[in-house]
């Protein structure tokens, strides 16, 4: 027997499993199939999957009381650096078949493998592109309610930048995965995440909160706002 509770945030989830360990879990969209490594967890007719920080930066930001959560029942979400879908899975639960992802992916390899998560989850679409050039995707993208960049790349703020430029709704909101080796290795972390913030302030950005992703992810935090 296991216990499910909500979340504070709306389509997620707390379960306490049998041994004691509680774990945070989507609804499962696609029943009986894995995305990755996660736990699959049944509870009156429901299925969950466990939803791993250690393997989302997102999941990490939840874990560690980040407080803005916009994913939700009908948003279309623009993801900048998709690689094979751990964390879009996760999104496409929490969203609804109304809701829609576009996933932009510049690896062919890391492609393929979300190809095959968006077989079975509608609400995902692939986007084989270098989120550096958003006119490359400016023909399939509409405007959307969220972007969210995961991109390790020295230039991640101007990435982002420019995405929000070109589709980011007035009001929508930014998450920043920043992962401050990628930027500058002869920097301490804290400085590149400062110079970053103010870089995005720079831009007419409105910060909203920052969330350290330790122990999860070293060096890392997640950066959310709005335009």
């Amino acid at each position: 027997m296991v216990e499910v509770k909500n979340h504070d945030f709306k389509n997620l989830y707390w379960i306490t499993l049998k041994d004691g360990n509680v774990r945070l879990a989507t609804k499962n969209a696609t029943p009986g199939k894995r995305v990755y490594t996660e736990r699959l967890v049944s509870e009156d007719g429901v299925e969950y999957r466990t939803f791993d920080p250690f393997k989302s930066k997102l999941g990490a930001a939840i874990f560690n009381k980040m407080q803005h959560f916009p994913f939700e029942e009908n948003v279309k979400i623009l993801y900048l650096g998709a690689a094979s879908g751990t964390t879009i899975s996760h999104v496409s639960d929490i969203i609804g078949d109304k809701g829609l992802i576009y996933s932009v992916e510049f690896s062919a390899r890391s492609l393929r493998d979300l190809v095959a998560v968006a077989e079975t989850r509608k609400n995902i679409l692939p986007i084989h592109a270098d989120a550096r050039f958003p006119e490359e995707y400016t023909m399939i993208v509409p405007q959307v309610d969220i972007v969210y960049e995961d991109v390790a790349q020295p230039t991640q703020a101007e990435i982002l930048e420019t995405n929000i430029k070109t589709f980011l709704k007035d009001g929508g909101y930014f998450f920043l995965a920043v992962k401050s080796r990628s930027i500058d290795v002869t920097k301490e972390p804290q400085v590149i995440f400062k110079e970053v913030v103010e870089k995005l302030k720079s831009y007419g950005l409105d910060v909203l909160e920052t969330v350290d992703l330790e122990p999860y992810e070293k060096d890392h935090i997640m950066i959310i706002g709005k335009k």
